[in-house]
């Protein structure tokens, strides 16, 4: 399935509704890679359809089956969010939970933040108390330099040139991917964070270095709940089980209500 945004982006996704289904989850993967990559291969269509819960996951901008664009301003923050809270006009969603990871996060937050109203509750994946210190850098410049090297063994970083794997295993249009980094976004509000009015859970892997502690980044948030998952790095720990224990004791109300005692 896809709709079309406002500014004429075709933005495929997946629609999954168990019968009787009383609640959705929107679903928003991380860079270079998909919706059938990030939550289907990795068992979160399955476990969620078993759980009797709606599940709606699309194909972010530059990504998948969704259209593409070699220019950096089609991927500013802003018209990411406004993909998102367009795909829930879009399916007449009123109010979901949403459940972002890695660079799925960002969107996640610029959403929530957007339109605080329209999110019950906010899953932040494969991130951390970093996020907090995020400052425009040359990060984006390096990605973009190693999805369009021509060689990825020449790529230096381990991390940089993890991605550049990964998105050649999915198939991803690099130059596309180059562009969607090197966006030009502010830093993320975070002192908003504060003052949005859901849960908030961050779960991220004890080896994943690159996000920094969950608890760190949950005590930005009123209701925030930090989880570590155990011998696990930032590709590991998406298909973990103990990741998916976490969200659904999180979706169950089975966390402490105030961890921080504020």
């Amino acid at each position: 399935m896809d709709f079309t945004t406002t500014d004429g982006f075709r933005i495929a996704f997946d629609d999954i509704a168990p019968s009787g289904a009383d609640r959705t989850i929107v679903l928003v993967h991380g860079f270079a890679s998909n919706r059938n990559e990030g939550w289907r291969r990795t068992g979160w269509y399955g476990a969620f359809e078993r759980r009797g819960v709606r599940c709606v996951a699309l194909d972010q901008r530059g990504h998948g089956e969704s259209d593409k664009s070699h220019e950096p301003s089609d991927y500013e923050r802003d018209k990411l969010a406004a993909d998102l809270i367009g795909l829930l006009d879009h399916l007449d969603l009123t109010r979901v939970d949403l459940f972002g990871y890695s660079m799925g996060t960002r969107t996640a937050l610029a959403a929530a933040l957007a339109a605080p109203n329209r999110f019950s509750n906010l899953i932040l994946g494969g991130v951390g108390g970093r996020l907090l210190e995020e400052r425009r850098s040359s990060t984006g410049d390096a990605m973009a330099q190693a999805m369009l090297a021509e060689d990825p063994e020449t790529i230096e970083h381990p991390l940089l040139r993890s991605f550049r794997q990964f998105a050649d295993e999915q198939g991803e249009d690099r130059r596309a991917l180059a562009a969607f980094t090197q966006a030009q976004n502010p830093p993320l509000d975070t002192a908003a964070f504060g003052a949005l009015p859901m849960p908030v859970l961050v779960v991220a892997g004890q080896r994943d270095t690159g996000a920094g502690d969950p608890e760190g980044l949950a005590r930005a948030f009123a209701q925030g709940h930090g989880v570590t998952v155990p011998g696990c790095d930032h590709f590991s720990a998406i298909p973990h089980a103990l990741t998916k224990g976490a969200v659904f004791d999180f979706l169950d109300g089975l966390l402490d209500e105030d961890p921080w005692a504020r």
